[in-house]
């Protein structure tokens, strides 16, 4: 790594500015969704839309200021922490929908501990990509390596987690399909719209589906882009970042945004009797 340039490339202002202005539109939608059904299960999924916002902006800032530690530091470090916030969020909606049609026995996690054992592996790999990316910031080879290793174990544990929740989300959607329960037939009843704007508890089930594929393939590239090193061609070439990253976390926002499981979960209570219809979204 050139100490004159850490990044290895000089960042486009150009693209950078574009990716502020996308995410922080989605951000401003979502804290509207969070704010309005009062889904605080998706305040992880918002903070990781204004790291990505901060962690942009500090990319662009770095164009002029190619030798800046912090700026390289804070942009490495947000940019790559938001997709675990994320994934919190992802957990605890597949939590609350399992709950929500009275299907616990058909989880292969109890229900009680869902949430529990995902979030915790993925504030592990949260912790261990922090703290990498800390390091890589370093002055010295060693460090930046040893920072560098330290990601790629955090990326890993991050990818077994996400592995095994996108399993059991597979095994309960094939279990409800065999043994649908009472509520779970009555939403599919009365599912509102139509085609790409019919909203039920399958279309939460999917939109989890498309953003945990979306996850998956950015965190496989920037396994890949980490274990060939710093001066590899994944690291010295920014336009495989916006694409493998920026793009798809871009799209993983934006499905949120249009399929939010607030619609059909509300605040997230629908298991019981706090539950109200008055906490979901309005539907257009």
């Amino acid at each position: 790594m050139d100490r004159n340039n850490l990044y290895g490339y000089k960042p486009s202002i150009a693209a950078g500015v574009i990716f502020i202005i996308l995410f922080a539109l989605t951000t401003v939608y979502h804290t509207y969704q969070l704010t309005k059904a009062r889904c605080w299960y998706f305040i992880p999924f918002v903070v990781g839309g204004i790291f990505q916002i901060i962690g942009y902006i500090c990319k662009c800032l770095g164009h002029n200021n190619l030798a800046s530690v912090a700026l390289y530091a804070m942009q490495s470090v947000l940019i790559l922490l938001a997709p675990p916030l994320y994934a919190a969020s992802v957990y605890m909606v597949l939590g609350r929908l399992v709950t929500y049609l009275n299907a616990e026995n058909l989880s292969m996690v109890p229900v009680k501990w869902m949430t529990k054992i995902f979030v915790a592996g993925d504030v592990f790999s949260f912790m261990l990509q922090s703290a990498g990316g800390g390091l890589m910031a370093g002055s010295s080879t060693s460090m930046r390596t040893t920072g560098s290793n330290v990601v790629i174990g955090g990326l890993v544990v991050q990818l077994l987690f996400f592995g095994f929740f996108v399993i059991v989300a597979a095994i309960f959607h094939y279990r409800i399909e065999k043994s649908p329960t009472i509520k779970s037939t009555n939403e599919r009843q009365t599912s509102r719209g139509q085609g790409w704007r019919q909203r039920s508890w399958m279309t939460v089930l999917m939109a989890l589906y498309v953003v945990s594929a979306l996850i998956l393939i950015r965190s496989i590239f920037r396994l890949i882009e980490y274990k060939y090193g710093f001066d590899g061609y994944l690291m010295t070439h920014e336009v495989f970042g916006y694409i493998f990253d920026a793009l798809l976390m871009l799209v993983a926002m934006v499905v949120m945004n249009v399929y939010h499981p607030a619609v059909i979960l509300g605040d997230g209570k629908g298991g019981n009797s706090q539950y109200s219809e008055e906490m979901q979204l309005p539907y257009r």
